[in-house]
């Protein structure tokens, strides 16, 4: 159900976040490509539990991947 084993939140959940953006500190594309690589795990694996409620795929978007890494805008 794509939860966090630790405290039982949809994951990921705040601990998982700050963890992820500390690991993935020096390396924002990385962290982008990884989570987007969750997004589309997540979002197969819910729909096969239940095909007819299937996630809401704005709602997914911004549970594993609009959090992540923010683009500095270029000069």
């Amino acid at each position: 159900m794509w939860c966090c084993r630790a405290c039982g939140q949809q994951w990921p959940c705040p601990t998982a976040r700050l963890l992820l953006k500390n690991e993935y500190a020096d390396n924002n594309v990385s962290l982008s490509l990884y989570l987007c690589g969750l997004f589309y795990e997540a979002t197969r694996d819910l729909y096969r539990l239940n095909p007819a409620g299937a996630p809401d795929l704005a709602d997914m978007f911004a549970r594993f991947v609009a959090w992540g890494a923010r683009r500095e805008p270029l000069s």
